[in-house]
């Protein structure tokens, strides 16, 4: 049990880091940073494939933090 939580940790942090790696920019730079958080302040939304992918980010992050606990559990009991 404890080699298929790991191996599932594994691939959920590989595709985490991809989904995070096809995701566009949303800054260039300094100025980028100020701006970003004003166009984030008015309320802009990520439209088409970006949304997608931060969806999907979401999951996925939420699925690596569940699965580190759970493997950290199965190794602490084991």
């Amino acid at each position: 049990m404890i080699a298929f939580a790991k191996i599932l940790l594994v691939v959920v942090s590989v595709l985490l880091i991809l989904t995070v790696l096809l995701q566009s920019g949303r800054s260039a730079g300094l100025s980028g940073a100020i701006t970003g958080g004003a166009e984030q302040m008015i309320g802009r939304k990520a439209r088409g494939m970006d949304a997608v992918f931060a969806k999907i980010t979401a999951g996925l992050a939420t699925a690596f933090i569940l699965l580190s606990v759970w493997v950290a559990w199965l190794v602490t009991h084991s």
